[in-house]
């Protein structure tokens, strides 16, 4: 009793051991777990890389080369770092259509998922800028098409790429850029991550059923640790798969090459968790149109709470919701297979359906479908 009179230990007792828990929490649960997991390994392994990496455009890429031959384990440091990036972004993902499967956004947790889309826009910049670092080819095409869009703001677009640049190209003072944000943000993730843990545990977690479980909770430990543990398991046993045996499956082979400004490759891509979202940019013709979109695709997700229509929850209870929200799930699949595909018919033409369903699905389709349930259960 002594111990939980200590400051330490009385949050880590009242946050992980005696936290009251919903009791028909199911393994959909533990990706927030695992996603801190995720966070923690690429803060660590991205510590100790940083000893070894050089940000300057000539020394940069052969650093690189020197991790993974010459540093002890240097390979699998780098190998965890950067396959940690694509498992990181798994884990959220499921997060978040599991939240939006379960109506997780609604009173009184939607500022707990506006944290969350706060925190999933930091790790898409964090990405990007890590993805420019190796400084192969795709890593500077990337950065210069990328960094390019700014200049589509009206009036002050030009001078913010010279800001951001450091200069009038992707060049030296932009990978040091990069190297400084890219360390400083994982911090700041772990500090928004922290509110968002803060406040989910001020009204507790919710539960499949979408309904208040106030008087059917057990608390933490060790029933959901035990299965958070489970989870983890075989998270790292999918993990290590990629790692030993297809390090670079995820990866670009053009960014195997060192970056050369006087050749552009045939297909400038990004990353492949940024593929839905680059597939929206690049269905609109217009370069500020498509900006405002592909950032509006991030930012109405943050507009879920108040869009909702519904009381209910629970997509259990809701038959058409459910097959509505696959028809969304899929048309996110194909976007990120147009975001990979070469900007020619008839992957133009799909992308557009896509990115207009994408929206309209959020838009129109959430709201109405909560007040058409919401009039025939009144009419009931």
């Amino acid at each position: 009793m002594r111990l939980l009179k200590r400051p330490i230990l009385s949050i880590v007792n009242n946050h992980l051991i005696d936290y009251p828990t919903p009791i028909n929490i199911h393994y959909a649960w533990n990706f927030g777990f695992l996603a801190s997991i995720c966070l923690i390994i690429q803060i660590l392994t991205g510590i100790f890389l940083a000893m070894h990496y050089t940000p300057h455009v000539d020394l940069a890429f052969a650093s690189i080369e020197h991790i993974m031959r010459d540093v002890n384990y240097g390979w699998l440091l780098r190998y965890i770092h950067s396959n940690g990036a694509s498992m990181f972004f798994i884990v959220v993902y499921v997060h978040i259509f599991r939240g939006l499967y379960f109506s997780s956004y609604t009173k009184p947790r939607q500022w707990v998922w506006v944290i969350g889309v706060i925190i999933f826009l930091l790790m898409i910049i964090t990405a990007f800028i890590g993805y420019v670092l190796p400084w192969g080819q795709m890593s500077l095409w990337g950065a210069t098409v990328i960094t390019n869009l700014v200049s589509a703001v009206p009036l002050v677009g030009d001078s913010i790429v010279t800001w951001l640049w450091g200069g009038f190209s992707v060049d030296n003072a932009t990978l040091n850029r990069f190297f400084s944000l890219h360390y400083l943000l994982p911090f700041i993730i772990t500090a928004a991550s922290l509110i968002h843990l803060a406040v989910l545990h001020q009204d507790g977690s919710g539960n499949p059923l979408g309904i208040d479980s106030n008087v059917d909770k057990i608390s933490m430990f060790p029933y959901f640790i035990y299965k958070d543990l489970l989870g983890l398991l075989v998270f790292i046993i999918f993990f290590s798969l990629f790692i030993y045996f297809s390090p670079n499956a995820l990866g670009h082979p053009d960014n195997y090459i060192e970056a050369n400004p006087m050749v552009t490759p045939a297909h400038i891509v990004p990353e492949w968790y940024f593929l839905p979202f680059y597939a929206i940019l690049r269905s609109i013709p217009h370069k500020l149109g498509g900006v405002v979109a592909m950032i509006s695709a991030i930012l109405v997700l943050a507009l879920l709470p108040w869009i909702h229509g519904t009381e209910i929850r629970s997509s259990r209870f809701r038959p058409v919701y459910r097959f509505l929200y696959w028809t969304m799930i899929s048309c996110c699949l194909i976007l990120g297979w147009i975001g990979g595909m070469p900007v020619e018919d008839p992957f133009v033409l799909i992308g557009q359906i896509a990115s207009v369903y994408y929206f309209f699905y959020f838009l129109f389709i959430l709201p109405l479908l909560g007040k058409i349930e919401k009039f025939l259960l009144e009419f009931e």
